[in-house]
């Protein structure tokens, strides 16, 4: 009697901290004070979740407003131009990607005296860098170094402020939502934190104020200075600055997992087949042992 009771309590434990941890998550990402705090908003997203899945016309928007503006300074050495049009990304039109390819110029094979010329690119070819090299990347930016993107939302991230002792919770709220999306929310924030300078807060030479970076300077301008009406979408969605952010954010989300769909149907099938099987050996231990006297 003791143990059941034991265990109807703890059990009742277990619900309270899975309740008040999917409770607490939002709290905790947003949650935050003093003058060097990052400023990291969540937001919702189509793959977040554990049936998460990517919106192909947020990706084609996404990919816009890459190409007119991220690709000036940066690159995505890591996609192919194939990549474009494969199911689970913004699955452009094969023929439109390879009209795009062909606004390229990549590295031809050597020639016979191992010169090597150009040539238009194809869907096989990676995306070139803007740069020749990091020398001339550097030089054209004050000796600041742009990084490539293809995993920009993989390497980054941002920590949580909350008590030491909330870790636990966010751990479950993290296990029970399946969150990952904390590269795009850091992202997202990051394209959106460009802020006018407190009065007293002196930024450096060839830095901007930025809510959302370390230290709150970064090298990076403001890619989106030109305001709302920069990029023009082929569809109704609104061209503003938290849309082009938030779309450019879901794109190389895309770039840096672009199996993701496929990933979590293949955990999700792996979650039922362990959940079956643990039935079936249930009925089959209880099926063995119940003629067996205790």
């Amino acid at each position: 009697m003791t143990f059941k009771l034991g265990t109807r309590r703890l059990t009742t434990a277990s619900a309270l901290l899975v309740l008040s941890a999917m409770m607490a998550v939002p709290a905790v990402r947003a949650a935050g004070g003093g003058e060097d705090h990052q400023e990291i908003h969540p937001q919702h997203w189509s793959f977040g979740g554990l049936r998460g899945h990517f919106d192909n016309a947020q990706l084609q928007r996404g990919f816009k407003v890459y190409t007119e503006v991220c690709s000036r300074c940066h690159g995505l050495k890591r996609l192919a131009f194939r990549n474009l049009s494969e199911k689970g990304g913004p699955e452009f039109p094969e023929a439109a990607v390879k009209s795009l390819a062909a606004t390229y110029q990549v590295d031809a094979m050597p020639d016979d005296e191992g010169k090597v010329k150009k040539r238009p690119a194809i869907p096989s070819d990676y995306m070139p860098s803007p740069y020749k090299n990091e020398q001339e990347a550097r030089a054209s930016q004050n000796g600041a170094l742009p990084p490539d993107l293809s995993l920009i939302t993989k390497a980054r991230g941002y920590e949580s402020n909350a008590p030491f002792y909330m870790f636990p919770v966010r751990l479950v709220a993290d296990i029970v939502t399946g969150y990952q999306e904390a590269g795009s929310d850091y992202l997202y924030s990051f394209l959106t934190g460009y802020k006018n300078p407190p009065a007293d807060f002196k930024v450096g030479e060839f830095m901007n104020y930025n809510t959302a970076f370390p230290g709150k300077q970064t090298a990076m301008p403001n890619p989106f200075a030109g305001g709302d009406g920069l990029v023009k979408y082929d569809d109704d969605t609104p061209a503003t600055v938290e849309n082009y952010a938030k779309d450019v954010t879901a794109f190389l989300s895309w770039v840096g997992d672009p199996r993701l769909e496929e990933r979590k149907q293949i955990g999700f099938l792996a979650m039922l087949y362990i959940l079956v099987t643990a039935v079936l050996l249930g009925l089959a231990k209880r099926r063995i042992w119940r003629d067996i006297p205790h």
